[in-house]
């Protein structure tokens, strides 16, 4: 497995340095607008004003990627100290998280139901789980710059990484030879996604009488979570809390996604079930 094309879609266009657009980029509006339309959808059925889905996406986006990039830099801190403000910032080079945009997102939705007068848990249903929508499409982004990878594998469906775009110690030829595959851990990611939205939707067309406002959101941090600390398990550039490494291997640390997968999953778990313990009497229909 291995991108049938390279990372730009348009590289210095008419010789103009500035009319450079990357796939990773038109991957990741492409799986927004996606998300929106399904978010508008959404709102419409719950008798809310889809234009508030488009309203508050930009903003959703701003923040989204501003935190993500703060929440990389802030963990590879040892990386970026010393360096000049703007390699700090610009996140061309690569370096956002996904935990950070996720920060964002939720910020963007606190500042506009609040703006808005809209009701916080209900929206985050309408919104939360359109974001495994973007999630499964924009990882399709790493796979077109070859980047967050997993650890080498012989398996049938294994990536084929070019030597210049391995991170240590894979770009050791003698020790990794080119034929050497990876696991598409962006795949895993993809399908995973996919596979808990539909799970999402599933729930609450068959058990719509049980749930209750803010409960499909809490399966979206239970689900992903979940799917997240498998596959980043298996990444060979993780984020590390306590270490500094350039393999992902975080040895003598921890991986911080899994750390905070493995946070987000049990307290939404633990909620979830508290809202629904048998004791809690007849739950509201919403």
């Amino acid at each position: 497995m291995r991108p049938p094309f390279g990372p730009y879609l348009f590289d210095d266009l008419f010789g103009l340095s500035f009319l450079t657009v990357r796939w990773y980029g038109v991957i990741i509006v492409s799986g927004a607008l996606l998300a929106g339309m399904l978010a508008a959808r959404r709102a419409r059925a719950r008798q809310t004003d889809p234009e508030h889905v488009w309203n508050q996406l930009l903003l959703g986006m701003v923040l989204g990627i501003i935190c993500a990039r703060i929440y990389y830099v802030a963990f590879e801190w040892p990386r970026y100290a010393g360096k000049p403000l703007l390699e700090i910032i610009n996140p061309q080079g690569g370096g956002i998280a996904i935990h950070g945009a996720i920060v964002g997102a939720l910020i963007a939705v606190l500042i506009y139901t609040r703006r808005q007068n809209l009701p916080l848990l209900p929206w985050l249903d309408v919104c939360a789980p359109t974001l495994l929508v973007g999630q499964a499409i924009g990882r399709w982004g790493n796979f077109f710059n070859q980047e967050a990878y997993g650890r080498p594998t012989r398996l049938p469906w294994g990536l084929d990484i070019s030597p210049d775009h391995r991170i240590p110690p894979y770009d050791n030829l003698a020790q990794f030879p080119p034929s050497t595959r990876f696991h598409p851990t962006f795949l895993y990611e993809a399908i995973w996604d996919a596979g808990a939205l539909l799970i999402i939707l599933w729930i609450e067309r068959r058990m719509r009488v049980r749930l209750r406002s803010g409960d499909s959101a809490l399966l979206y941090g239970v689900l992903y979570s979940a799917g997240r600390f498998f596959t980043e398990g298996l990444r060979t550039d993780s984020l590390c809390v306590g270490v500094y490494t350039l393999d992902g291997s975080c040895a003598g640390g921890l991986r911080v996604a899994q750390l905070v997968s493995l946070t987000g999953l049990v307290i939404c778990g633990l909620v979830l079930a508290w809202r629904h313990r048998p004791a809690h009497g007849a739950l509201a229909q919403r």
